[in-house]
């Protein structure tokens, strides 16, 4: 006996038997079709692109190949953070670039920030001076081009700095600040340097040779956060049970700061002061004028922006908020820091992941004022010197594109951590 359900017992439409005509004609099939379709077509035009890129190589009696990244640069790099000679390869020095180009945008990045976000409260400001200050920074910088900027503090920084002999004599025209530690000369700002009385030496890690010492300082940078962040959370769930949250401001302190400062004890750690030597001055950390100019231009040009990004994040926010902290005694400086903007933030950081990017990708400016970064070395001396124009653009641009998604991605977490939750 047949158990079998007649559709037309149940109610029930009875299914289509599947024909070629509904991958066009039913809703279900024709999205996906149109989509296969365009992959189709993309696939095929970058087949064809590859075929015509390799014939007209062929033509030129040309290969594609990555191996003159071995061959020796026979260039300088005049910011090395890491060791780098000329006779080292191409492929060094694109690393050195890559680690310059990754410095500045951290440095700039930095600047941008606080810059923004203190121009962008402020600007809220009721005090009408402070408020059309804050104003005219946004309006002349963000209207400006980049470049222009980072050409004039190039300018200022070359012209308008003392010479390192000013600081020589009896009485020098110029003079050391911040307790004589810190040179701003016209061939670069003079800085102290931490040093180390025990040094642990250096491990292999691929192509860099990084300070044994400096990497247990970042891994007990990265324990104390993981360790604060524990503290906190535990704060936080003592906070929900019992409605009274522990003083935690002391335990951050000694987890953050307490291993990092033991190790420096235990290591001798002691500043190098910069000195003037002959000519110049020696010892201490040399930031060139070229890294400079690029920091300052970036990063108060980039801040403009992010000030009228946190300026309307604030303002997204219920005047409600505002008036209820003030009813719970709060002062304006705590309702600020600790209602406001940990509110606004869900708005504020979206846009600021696109500056963020802009920040990076910016850096490839370098070249106008001689900061060597990626875009000077891999995509400037070193293409023209082995003449593989094809190799090195895609080469860098993969390393633009992964720089970006990372960052892009590490701020979508932060992004996840900080938006509002749904209960």
């Amino acid at each position: 006996m047949s158990t079998a359900t007649d559709p037309r017992a149940t109610g029930e439409a009875p299914k289509k038997a599947f024909t070629f005509s509904m991958l066009l004609y039913d809703q279900r099939y024709r999205s996906i079709t149109i989509q296969v379709f365009f992959l189709f077509l993309l696939m095929l035009g970058a087949a064809w692109l590859i075929d015509n890129t390799v014939n007209n190589l062929r033509a030129l009696g040309r290969t594609f190949s990555f191996a003159f990244l071995n061959a020796p640069a026979g260039y300088d790099i005049n910011q090395r953070p890491i060791e780098y000679n000329s006779q080292m390869t191409h492929g060094r020095a694109a690393l050195v670039g890559f680690i310059n180009t990754m410095i500045l945008a951290v440095m700039a990045c930095a600047l941008a920030t606080v810059l923004g976000v203190i121009a962008g409260v402020l600007r809220l400001s009721n005090n009408w001076i402070v408020g059309r200050l804050m104003t005219v920074y946004v309006e002349v910088f963000r209207n400006i081009p980049t470049l222009l900027w980072i050409l004039i503090f190039g300018a200022i920084m070359t012209e308008a700095m003392p010479a390192p002999s000013a600081f020589r004599g009896d009485e020098p025209s110029a003079s050391m600040i911040f307790n004589d530690s810190v040179a701003i000369t016209n061939r670069g700002v003079f800085v102290p340097a931490i040093m180390f009385a025990q040094d642990l030496g250096t491990i292999r890690v691929g192509p860099v040779n990084p300070s044994i010492v400096w990497l247990l300082i970042i891994a007990l940078i990265a324990a104390g956060i993981y360790v604060n962040k524990l503290v906190i959370d535990h704060a936080t769930r003592v906070q929900n049970a019992t409605g009274v949250r522990p003083k935690t401001w002391w335990k951050s302190i000694l987890v953050l700061l307490g291993p990092v400062t033991l190790l420096f004890i235990v290591l001798g750690a002691h500043l190098e002061y910069p000195e003037l030597r002959g000519f110049n001055f020696a010892g201490g950390t040399h930031l060139r004028n070229s890294l400079i100019a690029m920091w300052l231009g970036l990063g108060i040009y980039t801040g403009a922006f992010i000030a009228e990004i946190v300026r309307a994040g604030i303002l997204a926010i219920s005047k409600g908020q505002t008036e209820a902290a003030f009813a719970l005694g709060l002062q304006p400086g705590k309702t600020m820091r600790l209602v406001i903007l940990p509110q606004a933030l869900r708005v504020i950081i979206p846009p600021l992941i696109s500056n963020y990017l802009n920040i990076t990708k910016n850096t490839s400016l370098g070249l106008a004022v001689g900061y060597m970064d990626l875009r000077s070395t891999l995509g400037g001396i070193t293409i023209n010197q082995t003449g593989r124009e094809l190799e090195g653009m895609l080469l860098m641009m993969l390393i633009y594109l992964a720089i970006s998604l990372t960052i892009s991605g590490l701020m979508n977490v932060y992004n996840n951590r900080v938006k509002l939750k749904e209960r």
